[in-house]
């Protein structure tokens, strides 16, 4: 079968390929239940907060957290002593972090002393400095705090058969509810260390590496290390009787240990999505560049919420689906490596993240390939506006709805890749995560157009403003004929669902078939009504319209015109003539034509030779020069001499 179309860099990674036993009986996980069950990690929480944005001050940027908690499972309290060394990027004697009004401040330590403090109404720490400090002077603060979180989701406390669990969750906006931090997303600290304080009969889960635990008086004491920069939002921990079991990924020289915390009743339930995430580190890793944090590890962490959140270096996912394993592992390059700068761009995380998913489907399995992506474009076509760029960042259901940020903003990928072909776009996000302006830190959208459009060399001023800024999507009406000497002629129009966007302008797939052959066409349509000749191929018998879903659009139709029926078929239009005309010749038997204008008086005033390909012609006549009259036109080809009459 013949395709004019990228040829798929994974048809060579068949080496990295898993074999499909065990997985063709297993329902398809379809695309909006990871965002659906990632909702039940954060939908409550809105109801907890007065204030979603930052209010901490833009006035210093914190570099290092150690982070000193004490907690028991079965019971919903904290009790933490927060240190932040920082280096101030203004001239000032106070600085404020965000920390939620419900957790009481029992002293702030700045040099040794106790300094003055205060909550704000809108969850702000507002600390006296005693001093002024000026621009680029690095210093420390420690913040001593304890309470009850407020909400029921940022901090959790439940049962698992009937033993205690304690989890965090923080995005978007929940890391002010249970400790002092800087939450909006412009300042990752460079580094964290966390050391955790739990009674021994539990083991603890976070972020980075398990550098030593010790007992004492009944209590356990782990320290956790991450030496890379991290969101607030992205800083995490969970308690319970865990179990554990590990399994490597290989990335470059590295064996990196990727671990599974889990309950002891489902000790062996997340050995499938275990492998499946030890797997994908090493092809995500040959796609994207190495995992970013592979000086460490990767782990996973069961909690009781179905969905699953990116928590850095270790994901907390609900159930064992590989696709949300996948989605999750995907987040540490984007999310993690690179975090979007604004919740406006919060698609550069979950739109990539949910594009992992379709990798997955594409490797493990092809056969649903077409199935993943039509669900995708049933939902985001179920509705005909809603722009990806999110227009309320502090309506926590807009930032995460499912058919605009996850759906809508995973098929700009697909198209990106579509527009790129397989070697390009691969290039061109390693890049985007490489950018020395954006790794390990964040990014906007515009920041990723600039490397697309560095590595690429075409613009994607357009395709940004009507697939990211605008709303909708477009319908494709395709009309077709076919001619004697088998030239295919296609007619495409558009219309679009939205205002906002009067034309989607994208190259469009189209495959003929007929006679036991198929080939793959790439029209590149750029107005409405456009017109493309294809051929001469086989006889037609049927054109289906992007036959491997490359373009977000719904509605389409293919419509087969009547063809001409008479060979050399000359029609000349409009008659009266104005300025120019065109002579249409359908059909066309041979390959060369001569075009003649003669007066009533046996006069000749235009004379032309063409070639012809064997496709309909329109030939374009200077007529300006011509007086009021009546004129013959005599159009000769071989084995056909045609003549009209023509008015000007």
């Amino acid at each position: 079968m013949k395709k004019i179309i990228p040829t798929l860099l994974f048809m060579s990674l068949a080496a990295l390929a898993f074999s499909q036993a065990g997985l063709e009986g297993k329902a398809l996980f379809k695309p909006a239940e990871v965002a659906r069950s990632e909702k039940n990690a954060w939908q409550q929480y809105q109801h907890a907060a007065a204030s979603n944005e930052s209010v901490a001050s833009a006035n210093f940027n914190v570099h290092y957290y150690r982070c000193e908690w004490a907690v028991d499972p079965g019971v919903r309290f904290i009790s933490g002593k927060v240190t932040a060394h920082f280096s101030i990027t203004s001239a000032t004697n106070s600085i404020s972090f965000d920390m939620h009004s419900a957790l009481k401040v029992d002293s702030v330590i700045f040099r040794g002393a106790n300094t003055v403090f205060q909550h704000s109404s809108d969850h702000g720490l507002i600390i006296s400095l005693q001093q002024a400090l000026a621009v680029n002077q690095k210093d420390s603060i420690t913040i001593c705090y304890q309470g009850v979180p407020p909400g029921n989701n940022s901090f959790s406390t439940s049962l698992q058969s009937g033993i205690p669990v304690m989890w965090t969750l923080s995005e978007p906006y929940g890391a002010k509810d249970w400790w002092p931090c800087r939450n909006g997303l412009d300042d990752k600290a460079d580094s964290i260390d966390i050391v955790l304080t739990y009674p021994e009969i539990y083991h603890s889960s976070s972020n980075g590496l398990l550098v030593s635990k010790w007992n004492s008086n009944g209590r356990s004491t782990a320290y956790w290390k991450h030496r890379y920069p991290i969101a607030s939002y992205l800083v995490a921990f969970a308690i319970t009787n865990y179990v554990t079991y590990t399994e490597t990924a290989r990335i470059g020289n590295i064996l990196l240990p990727v671990v599974m915390y889990a309950y002891p009743s489902h000790a062996d339930y997340f050995r499938e999505s275990t492998r499946i995430a030890s797997r994908f580190l090493e092809i995500f890793s040959s796609l994207f560049g190495p995992y970013p944090f592979s000086r460490e590890s990767y782990s996973q962490t069961q909690f009781n919420l179905g969905g699953g959140i990116e928590h850095q270096t270790n994901s907390f996912i609900g159930n064992n689906q590989n696709q949300l394993a996948v989605h999750e592992l995907g987040h540490q390059w984007f999310g993690d490596q690179v975090t979007c700068e604004s919740w406006e761009d919060i698609w550069l995380n979950e739109g990539f993240a949910s594009y992992m998913q379709f990798l997955y489907v594409e490797n493990i399995e092809p056969l649903r390939k077409w199935e993943h992506l039509n669900d995708n474009l049933k939902l985001i076509t179920s509705e005909p506006g809603g722009s990806v760029k999110v227009n309320d960042t502090t309506n926590v259901n807009r930032i995460f709805d499912f058919r605009l940020t996850y759906a809508k903003g995973s098929f700009i990928v697909h198209m990106i890749r579509w527009k790129l072909g397989d070697s390009l776009f691969f290039k061109a996000i390693r890049q985007y995560l490489n950018d020395p302006l954006l790794s390990y830190g964040s990014a906007r959208t515009a920041d990723l157009k600039k490397n697309l459009e560095q590595v690429s060399g075409q613009d994607f001023t357009l395709f940004f403003k009507n697939w990211y800024e605008g709303e909708g999507y477009p319908s494709y009406r395709v009309e077709w004929t076919q001619n004697n000497n088998k030239w295919v002629n296609i007619r495409l129009n558009q219309t679009t669902s939205h205002r906002s966007v009067p034309f989607f302008e994208m190259p469009v797939p189209v495959q003929l078939k007929g006679a036991g052959r198929d080939t793959t066409i790439i029209l590149k349509h750029s107005r409405i009504g456009e017109e493309f000749w294809i051929g001469p191929v086989f006889q037609v018998d049927s054109i289906i319209f992007d036959p491997e879903l490359w373009l977000l659009s719904g509605n389409n139709t293919v419509t087969k015109t009547l063809s001409e029926i008479n060979s050399n078929n000359i029609t000349i239009y409009p008659n009266p003539v104005g300025d120019h005309f065109v002579v249409s010749v359908a059909n066309p038997t041979g390959k060369k034509l001569v075009v003649q204008l003669w007066n009533t008086e046996g006069q000749l005033l235009y004379s032309k030779a063409f070639e012809l390909n064997g496709r309909n012609e329109m030939i374009s006549v200077p007529s300006s020069y011509l007086a009021k009259g009546l004129y013959l036109l005599r159009v000769q080809g071989e084995g056909f001499d045609a003549v009209k009459k023509m008015v000007r």
